[in-house]
């Protein structure tokens, strides 16, 4: 994977997600930020998490889907679980991935960071070829840019999120990122 300057990363499916903006003038990228999202809970594959990012999810097609009536939300990535990588926002623009959220004394996170959905729940493993994959997407967008901190989406809204949840492997990750 490599990430090109138009921040859009070779080797992954594009899917141009509507709910992104700007980010303010001169901000750096300093964070990623690691989801976790399965639409309906539990289920896996299907085309639910890049409609809702396109703000064509069928709302009645299930019931838990009713909740998200209305909602304009996106990440910059998506790491499936056969580990394959979506794009839907170029990393120079804003997506709208953590909400109302806080790092480290700073408002409005999407500003300064990179969100990453990994298609699983708070309560079940993640696929080996997921932190495959996410370790090789760091490593491209690393490369890139300046990114400093890596952060669970539970860190930036602990009264409100608590994705990835326990099942995450934060040890297996750095460790990988750091061979």
């Amino acid at each position: 994977m490599r990430l090109g300057e138009d921040g859009w990363l070779e080797g992954a499916r594009h899917v141009v997600s509507p709910n992104r903006d700007a980010r303010p003038r001169g901000e750096l990228v300093s964070l990623l930020v690691v989801h976790a999202i399965s639409l309906p809970p539990g289920e896996y594959g299907g085309p639910a998490i890049e409609d809702l990012f396109n703000n064509c999810l069928d709302c009645d097609a299930h019931p838990w889907y009713a909740q998200l009536r209305g909602l304009r939300v996106s990440a910059h990535f998506l790491v499936r679980r056969d580990g394959e990588v979506v794009q839907f926002v170029e990393t120079g623009a804003r997506a709208w991935h953590a909400g109302a959220s806080r790092w480290r004394g700073r408002e409005r996170c999407n500003d300064f960071s990179i969100g990453v959905e990994l298609e699983g729940t708070d309560d079940t493993r993640f696929a080996d070829v997921q932190y495959a994959a996410l370790c090789e997407l760091l490593r491209a967008l690393r490369a890139r840019l300046p990114l400093t901190d890596l952060a669970a989406h539970s860190d930036l809204a602990p009264l409100r999120k608590t994705d990835p949840g326990a099942q995450f492997d934060w040890p297996r990750l750095l460790a990988s990122l750091s061979a």
